[in-house]
């Protein structure tokens, strides 16, 4: 991705080939040059009530256990091998809104249930819950001795990864205006936590004992709805944080002081990555790219009523779920080159593991998928 920032390209609107599914055998599949798929599986059965099924969660990878942890909307936690064997599986009961985290065995799930499970990796026997009385929408982050999570009720909790117990919280009063079903997931780096809030708040948290640094408003002024930060804060070497909301646009600011280092106005933003000295952001019908340092705009693509969700990047390409497809766009230039569709659209960003992508489609099948790393 370092050519990006020399594009300075503006992406124009493109007729964009959508590829079928293996699994209702659509006659045209994905070229190879893109990606293959290895297998398949079927985890949740389609409902006849049902009207467009949606699958939130990304699907996690267990590295000591070598398996693939899916969250569905069925309330089931399962884990697979890479081969695709169904391993265990946890009943939680509620669906989820965000995917688990799983490091050093131990997988982190957070329920809409309002419970935090940590279960075992190999078995998927809970080791402890911890029950927060809210619906957690945002995938577990590990902080040192803490998990941190959020929920859809503006609370940050911490909870100590050893035994459950809470070791702090952090609240915000909801606006009175309408929202976004989202929540912003924390960025950590050392001892500091950055986290957005519905009031249009970003807030950076010291970690030992969740007090406030810094609280910077990123809503205009004078809105009453839609001020939404929920974008997962991004960190650059350079010492800047950058975060969006909805109404407000895309901030860089200083990452220690809260100081606004820039400010583009375009609004709808939901998700927000930075590599390579270059900040993507995606959001409602669009993608768009800037320089990290002055805020330049280097593309801007629009996605045809489609409303793109958290990226990944990978192997030259941005891999991007846009509820009806996954995009995979050349981010030297916001270009999709094709879209793809497993039934149902996708919703949850993939899980990357190596050259491997574990895609879990809104019609509740998780694909593997093999990238081959052409990006054009």
């Amino acid at each position: 991705m370092g050519g990006l920032a020399a594009a300075g390209l503006l992406g124009g609107c493109s007729t964009v080939p959508v590829y079928g599914n293996p699994v209702t055998g659509a006659p045209v599949q994905p070229p190879h040059h893109f990606f293959s798929v290895d297998w398949w599986s079927q985890l949740v059965a389609p409902s006849l009530l049902e009207y467009a099924p949606r699958e939130q969660a990304r699907p996690a990878y267990d590295s000591k256990n070598e398996r693939i942890i899916t969250l569905t909307r069925d309330g089931y936690v399962r884990s697979f091998t890479t081969e695709g064997r169904e391993a265990w599986r946890f009943q939680v009961g509620t669906r989820f809104y965000a995917g688990a985290t799983v490091e050093d065995g131990i997988v982190y799930v957070p329920g809409t249930d309002g419970v935090l499970y940590a279960l075992d990796g190999k078995t998927g026997e809970p080791k402890w819950k911890y029950a927060s009385g809210e619906a957690l929408a945002t995938e577990p982050v590990l902080a040192g001795e803490l998990v941190l999570v959020a929920s859809q009720s503006d609370t940050l909790f911490a909870v100590k990864r050893d035994s459950g117990a809470l070791a702090w919280l952090y609240r915000r009063d909801p606006p009175t205006g309408f929202t976004i079903h989202r929540a912003s997931t924390p960025a950590v780096r050392g001892q500091t936590a950055w986290v957005g809030f519905s009031d249009g708040t970003l807030v950076s948290l010291d970690l030992t004992d969740g007090s406030a640094r810094w609280e910077k408003a990123l809503a205009p002024g004078g809105a009453t709805q839609f001020l939404d930060v929920d974008t997962t804060p991004a960190l650059d070497e350079s010492g800047h944080v950058f975060a969006a909301s909805y109404a407000g646009g895309l901030y860089s600011l200083d990452a220690e002081t809260g100081d606004v280092v820039w400010n583009s106005v375009a609004q709808g933003i939901t998700s927000v990555i930075v590599h390579a000295g270059v900040v993507v952001a995606t959001g409602d019908d669009r993608m768009d790219a800037y320089l990290a340092d002055s805020g330049r705009q280097l593309w801007s693509q629009t996605l045809q009523e489609r409303a793109a969700l958290e990226p990944v990047l990978v192997k030259g390409m941005i891999l991007v779920p846009a509820q009806r497809s996954l995009l995979f766009v050349d981010p030297r230039t916001g270009r999709s080159h094709m879209a793809w569709n497993p039934g149902e659209g996708v919703s949850a960003p993939p899980r990357v593991v190596g050259a491997k992508a574990y895609v879990l489609s809104n019609n509740g099948y998780l694909y593997a998928l093999r990238l081959n790393g052409r990006s054009g």
